[in-house]
């Protein structure tokens, strides 16, 4: 199984953007599913965006229009292009791959933070 490490968070002003970039340690060509979670502060996971092998892409409504995940297999990357962003998109942002096992581990992440 890959090992993904996610980069690219940091502090933002409301209306900004950001992009996330998730790094593999091998191959995600075979990968049918990929996708990006959030936790907030208090708050529960929540899946923000995911992007099938094919290129498939689905978000929820909160953040539909704002963000687009995209992945680049010939560099094992997937990334997470987020636009007009909101104090409420504060959160710690995570790469996985779909579907996720109740005993895999989350890592660290990257923080995101949406503040004037």
């Amino acid at each position: 199984q890959v090992r993904l490490v996610e980069s690219g968070g940091g502090l933002v002003q409301p209306g900004g953007s950001l992009r996330l970039s998730c790094a593999a340690s091998g191959s995600i060509f075979s990968i049918n599913v990929m996708g990006w979670y959030r936790q907030g502060p208090g708050k529960q996971r929540e899946l923000v965006a995911t992007i099938t092998r094919g290129g498939t892409t689905s978000y929820p409504d909160s953040v539909k229009g704002r963000f687009t995940i995209s992945r680049d297999n010939a560099k094992n990357t997937v990334y997470l292009q987020m636009n007009r962003l909101k104090p409420e998109d504060t959160a710690v942002y995570y790469c996985k791959v779909l579907p996720v096992g109740l005993a895999d581990s989350w890592g660290q992440g990257t923080q995101v933070t949406v503040s004037s």
